[in-house]
């Protein structure tokens, strides 16, 4: 009885681990799934950002009562010894004048050098004006706020990229009302990490083409695409072929956007990964729902595949997300959690099962009931 009682523990765990694997097939590939913190002095949180330090890895976001106001403050969380500390204010926007809110920090680890924070202070992304600190001691302490030169705001959303010919490219944009082409995307080069400044654009976008928050991907040999946000149903994107002097006019790719934020980072292996919203709106609509969230993956920037899917509960939103590669070679994701709280979520890239998505279809997997291309009307 006992050798029978525990060959049925083993079949039902079998079963039990090949059911999970079935009801989860887009999973393949996650390690971590995490929550950054249970608790915080904040009941809202949005626009998280990760960078690898010699230390470990850093994460902030911005916080408070709500998106706009003038209460929300820059958090900065940080792994130690296998767990993130509690989430710590190092920036606020109180300045001569008034309280402003703060948004969408942006980290850069300099190589051999300080962890850059960028971040931006105003009432609204119209309005709002670029600042950075720095930390020489892996994200612990942090610098004096300084102002950059004015007109210039930094990285917008995503990280920057350190070029081969010493340039830091951060990729950013404009936003003002919201008609004609008033998204406007542009670039600011650094070649000493924030002392010195010049921008590069704004691109060329074409008649109704609006595009904001680029990532930038560098292919090599001075080779370099953006991928961006729209409200052109659409990611777009732009390629240069001078290191980021010139770029190709604005153009749409065959991967929906559902009018939220991207990010995307090129692998060791030469590969691309891709994290987003894979959502087509309904109908005509410039803006869907934030939920599913997606992982691609590509090999020449152009020809994606499926590769996982974080999220796909149609309680929106899952959102703004930022994705690193680390030297261990594994792949690190931030990200809004229905605007309560980030969560964090590591991928092993050679366990990804990849499917081919064609004609900007989300491919369907055996064994997966839940939502893809936008399904879900939520938001």
């Amino acid at each position: 009885m006992k050798l029978k009682t525990i060959l049925t523990f083993v079949a039902l765990s079998i079963g039990s681990l090949s059911l999970n694997a079935q009801t989860k097939p887009w999973k393949k590939g996650i390690l971590v799934d995490e929550f950054l913190y249970e608790k915080a002095p904040f009941p809202e949180c949005h626009s998280a950002t990760i960078a690898e330090t010699p230390a470990g890895l850093v994460t902030s976001f911005f916080g408070g009562t709500k998106e706009r106001n003038p209460d929300v403050c820059i958090w900065v969380c940080r792994m130690e010894n296998g767990k993130w500390t509690a989430p710590e204010k190092v920036a606020d926007g109180i300045m001569p004048d008034k309280r402003y809110p703060t948004w969408n920090p942006v980290l850069f680890q300099v190589p051999n050098g300080e962890l850059l924070l960028f971040y931006k202070i105003g009432a609204s992304p119209g309005t709002w004006k670029g600042y950075m600190r720095t930390s020489a001691d892996n994200g612990k302490t942090w610098s004096e706020q300084r102002a950059l030169p004015e007109g210039f705001t930094g990285p917008v959303k995503n990280k920057p990229v350190l070029l081969s010919n010493g340039n830091l490219i951060c990729p950013t944009s404009t936003e003002g009302n919201k008609t004609g082409n008033s998204w406007q995307i542009h670039f600011e080069l650094t070649p000493d990490f924030g002392k010195t400044w010049r921008k590069v654009g704004p691109l060329n976008a074409g008649k109704d083409i609006n595009g904001i928050q680029p990532s930038v991907l560098d292919h090599g040999n001075g080779k370099l695409q953006i991928l961006a946000r729209s409200r052109n149903r659409a990611i777009l994107e732009s390629w240069s072929y001078d290191n980021g002097e010139t770029w190709w006019p604005l153009t749409k790719t065959t991967l929906p956007n559902n009018n939220s934020g991207t990010d995307a980072v090129a692998m060791k292996d030469g590969r691309f990964a891709l994290i987003y919203n894979h959502v087509l709106p309904p109908g005509t609509e410039a803006k869907g729902p934030r939920t599913p969230l997606n992982l691609s993956i590509s090999k020449d920037g152009k020809k994606w595949y499926a590769a996982a899917i974080f999220e796909d509960s149609p309680i929106s939103q899952y959102s703004y997300p930022s994705i690193i590669q680390t030297k261990d070679g594994m792949l690190h994701a931030v990200y809004t959690w229905r605007r309560q709280k980030i969560k964090h979520a590591v991928v092993d890239p050679s366990k990804l099962k990849l499917k081919k998505i064609k004609k900007g279809v989300w491919p369907k997997m055996k064994g997966y009931t839940g939502p893809v291309n936008g399904e879900i009307t939520q938001d």
